[in-house]
């Protein structure tokens, strides 16, 4: 895995942010432009997405940071949920709706990639850099 140095090096985050891009465009454009409660929440889960992947990051340690990306994890499968409803209800086409559903399911791989890759790394973080090579 390369090494992350921001937040923008992120895979998650960077599928998470075109995602973002696609539910905003995606609510402005559709029926659900006309549904209050679905028009706020499919856009709010898709920034949480991102949004926690940049806090877990900013944490600095391996452990905060894959608690933190189990709440964006969370809300990929939240969004997906919302896109059914939305589907459901004839405010999606089949084709809008594989659209997100896809990206949705991309970002929360990825996402699930790094908790994984995290969880097993030796490393504890950024913040413990300095006494991560330390001799016992």
């Amino acid at each position: 895995m390369a090494t992350i140095i921001r937040v923008e090096d992120i895979e998650g985050w960077k599928k998470a942010r075109e995602l973002a891009q696609a539910v905003y465009q995606t609510v402005a454009s559709t029926a659900l432009v006309r549904d209050f409660g679905l028009r706020d929440q499919m856009p709010r889960a898709a920034v949480s997405i991102m949004a926690n992947s940049a806090e877990g990051f900013g944490r600095g340690g391996n452990r905060e940071f894959v608690l933190v990306l189990g709440r964006a994890r969370g809300s990929c499968a939240e969004l997906k949920s919302h896109c059914y409803v939305a589907l459901d209800a004839g405010m999606l086409t089949g084709e809008t709706f594989d659209r997100l559903s896809r990206l949705a399911g991309e970002a929360e791989g990825l996402v699930s990639g790094l908790m994984k890759y995290l969880q097993r790394s030796p490393a504890r973080g950024r913040k413990f850099k300095d006494t991560d090579n330390r001799e016992p």
